[in-house]
């Protein structure tokens, strides 16, 4: 079946794109060990990822952080300046808590977790790259990947990001990360791996 090609050029996301970006978002996160520990019901997980998504976007990385999109992936990117202001507020906490439900509690542990392990050095920060599967292998991915750490490498610092699927470290060593080290999440969660890359 032959599908019409879709525009993999990077561009600024804005609040308008929401609506695009977490279904891309969702979709490309529907297999992924961490999404599904906090959204365990598959029949349910791919809306709760839209809203999830929706609400990282317009009320934390849209706002505080680079939010780029092509047409059928995105990515969150936070830069040193923007660290501070881009940890979600009580009304974000709560939107979130929400949509995660009894699951929540765990979603709390795993970020402050994660926080525990972030470089205090100053980096920039990819929080959030996926594309919708049905895109794949059309360099959206990479496309997204390559604007960053080109605003990174530009400013001369190192990039941090956290991956719990293990597929994906050999494409993020592709681009010049390597593993800091690796921590199981609390509550029986997934494996969770550091990555940083240096710049260029």
């Amino acid at each position: 079946m032959n599908r019409m090609a879709l525009s993999n050029i990077p561009t600024k996301a804005t609040v308008e794109d929401a609506p695009a970006i977490s279904r891309a978002l969702a979709r490309a996160f529907c297999d992924d060990p961490m999404m599904r520990w906090f959204f365990p019901e598959e029949a349910t997980r791919e809306d709760g990822l839209g809203r999830y998504f929706t609400t990282l976007f317009t009320r934390q990385y849209g706002l505080h952080g680079v939010c780029e999109r092509t047409d059928a992936a995105a990515a969150f990117w936070v830069a040193p300046e923007g660290q501070e202001k881009a940890v979600p507020d009580a009304g974000t906490v709560q939107e979130l808590a929400d949509i995660l439900g009894d699951r929540a509690g765990l979603f709390r542990e795993a970020v402050e977790s994660a926080a525990a392990h972030t470089p205090p050095e100053p980096h920039w920060y990819l929080a959030v790259i996926g594309a919708d599967p049905e895109a794949r292998g059309q360099g959206h991915g990479s496309a997204l990947l390559r604007s960053g750490l080109a605003k990174a490498d530009a400013a001369g610092l190192p990039v941090y990001l956290e991956s719990s699927k293990p597929e994906n470290l050999p494409v993020y060593e592709h681009f010049g990360f390597t593993t800091l080290g690796e921590a199981t999440l609390p509550g029986g969660g997934p494996t969770l791996w550091a990555m940083r890359r240096a710049p260029r």
